[in-house]
């Protein structure tokens, strides 16, 4: 582990942070003459980011290419992004992530990362996202290896504790390896570290006691003291500090770092109740790949923050693979002991469940089972739920990011609340990220940011430096 009072103590440009954002930042800057110094909280086999659980990167296209199943228009993306976010979005930053996406996989492929060809046959597959050959870990490593080559230097396990800004200008930044301070004088500083989703403290003061209940889907170092610096430092906030971005994930999952693989998405073939065994939502209302996320949230309005989707043998065989075994039972009397909920309860729901479905005119229309006089309804795919061994799988609300950051202008530049930016001092990724998606996803959307302003980062702080 480096001693921070030996790092150069007067880089070009220092990068804060070691996902994507910050890779893209330091190659760029580099790459335009500057010495770059990054500094990584993580140690060295958990650097990345929430980039180790990710898979796919969005980008506006106009035609069919290797690594897409289709066209992507500019105005496609655009529309989207205007859709997903209900036009709350900072447009100029928005407009000008589709333009510079058109380019990144060629310029990643130039970095030494690999993508998956949809000519290969291997799913899933998409005109509108492109899938990493290896997934995130492994652009992550290529992007290391791409940086590290250019002269980067990378200091591991080094936690940047403040920043210090006066007069409209970064002065110094302060950072601990272990028990040991010191003090940077960069001539430019990007900041690339994501927001607070994992500081339990945090957590905590938006949402109290309810805190204890969400898992943490991404990286522990993401705990939000660069952001807190800023924001106490007079940047400008954007977004909610209570809005996170959640999706339904297997209870049993760790609390940090379990990544993609803990998501539950089978809720259409059976019903979700809470503790007290009781449906509380409409489990065919939303059908679409996105469905774990609006069961995220809903969860998170659940006693305890904690629910069961409760299956039988049917709905088990039709279930998407997952991570966690189900946990079964020959009777839901048995199943209800099993997870903790009232055997009687349980078997109530289930009877009314069961009591009010019925078949559509063709009974091989699956999506036109729908159940009737129940509260609330089902409205599709209500099978009946009657084959033992019956099945449940305990789910909790995943935090993926924090709908929280600081403001930027076209440049990256960090602004502050009384107007005017920071000349050098920029933000790129999630920390930034709320300007451009305030609420919503569309899938692929994070590298993207991350990608396009870390690069933009690079070389408006490099420019800063070397005129």
């Amino acid at each position: 582990m480096p001693d921070a009072r030996h790092l150069d103590p007067a880089p070009d440009v220092l990068v804060i942070g070691g996902g994507t954002a910050a890779l893209c930042a330091a190659i760029a800057a580099r790459q335009a003459g500057a010495s770059v110094l990054m500094v990584e909280q993580a140690p060295r086999a958990l650097r990345g980011g929430n980039t180790r659980h990710s898979r796919n990167l969005r980008f506006a296209h106009t035609g069919e290419t290797p690594l897409s199943t289709g066209p992507y228009p500019a105005d496609a993306f655009w529309s989207d992004l205007e859709r997903a976010t209900s036009g709350t979005l900072d447009a100029g930053l928005a407009r000008l992530l589709v333009q510079d996406s058109q380019d990144i996989t060629g310029w990643l492929e130039a970095a030494g990362v690999h993508f998956q060809s949809h000519a290969s046959g291997v799913l899933p597959q998409s005109s509108k996202t492109a899938f990493l050959l290896g997934g995130g870990k492994s652009m992550i490593n290529a992007l290391y290896s791409r940086a590290e080559h250019l002269g980067v230097s990378v200091a591991y396990e080094t936690e940047c504790v403040d920043l210090a800004i006066r007069e409209n200008r970064l002065v110094g930044v302060t950072l601990k390896s272990g028990d040991r301070p010191g003090t940077l004088h960069p001539g430019a500083a990007i900041a690339c570290c994501g927001g607070a989703q994992a500081s339990r403290t945090w957590l905590r003061s938006c949402w109290g006691d309810a805190a204890e209940g969400f898992v943490n889907r991404g990286t522990p170092f993401a705990e939000g003291g660069v952001l807190r610096s800023l924001l106490d430092r007079g940047a400008e906030a954007v977004g909610d500090p209570k809005h996170l971005y959640l999706v339904a994930v297997d209870a049993r999952s760790p609390a940090d770092d379990g990544g993609i693989a803990t998501r539950v998405r089978a809720m259409p073939a059976g019903i979700v109740v809470d503790t007290e065994g009781q449906r509380r939502h409409d489990e065919g209302g939303d059908t679409a790949s996105t469905r774990y996320a609006v069961w995220g949230q809903r969860l998170a309005g659940f006693p305890g923050q904690l629910g069961h989707l409760i299956l039988d043998a049917r709905g088990l065989r039709e279930a998407p693979p997952s991570l966690y075994p189900p946990i079964t039972a020959d009777s839901v009397g048995g199943l209800a002991e099993r997870i903790g909920i009232h055997p009687a309860a349980l078997d109530a729901t289930l009877t009314r469940y069961n009591a009010s479905v019925r078949a559509p005119d063709d009974p091989s229309d699956r999506a036109g089972w729908h159940s009737l006089g129940l509260d609330p309804p089902k409205s599709r795919l209500a099978l009946p739920l009657t084959e033992a061994p019956f099945a449940a799988f305990p789910m909790r609300p995943g935090i993926t990011f924090s709908y929280h950051g600081v403001g930027v202008d076209t440049t990256a530049r960090v602004r502050l609340s009384q107007g005017g930016a920071v000349a050098n001092l920029f933000a790129a990724g999630m920390i930034m990220a709320p300007s451009i998606i305030p609420r919503g996803y569309v899938s692929g959307l994070a590298l993207t940011i991350g990608i396009v302003f870390g690069r933009l980062a690079g070389q408006e702080a490099a420019r800063h430096v070397r005129g």
